[in-house]
């Protein structure tokens, strides 16, 4: 690079440091003061909460978002799916069909198991 070519990269570097010098201090002073999360009410229900907001759940909550995200994924899956069936054709359908076979073999198992189960 020759040194005339550096004044207009000077001068960009320049002007983005000072939008950024002016967006933070508009944000400093637009900035509202807020009351501490402990003292805000609860948001829904109007109950005060009956645990803690970091307490873990119970672990038969697991398997139970496995399976929605198993069939999250199928609809995911078969909304590409039905607008290409028509033009792919029969070779579309098969493979939906092994998917959902796949997908069922998953929810058998869960079921063997016995992630259905809520007692």
């Amino acid at each position: 690079m020759e040194s005339s070519d550096w004044p207009p990269v000077l001068v960009l570097l320049v002007l983005v440091a000072g939008a950024l010098v002016l967006l933070y201090a508009i944000g400093a002073a637009l900035t509202v003061e807020r009351e501490p999360l402990h003292a805000v009410p609860p948001f829904s229900g109007g109950l005060g909460p009956a645990e803690h907001p970091f307490s873990r759940f119970h672990v038969r909550w697991y398997p139970v978002t496995m399976i929605f995200l198993a069939f999250d994924m199928e609809m995911l899956f078969m909304y590409p799916w039905t607008r290409v069936v028509s033009e792919v054709g029969a070779t579309a359908v098969v493979e939906m069909f092994l998917f959902l076979g796949i997908l069922l073999a998953g929810v058998g198992y869960a079921w063997r198991e016995g992630a259905f189960r809520w007692s």
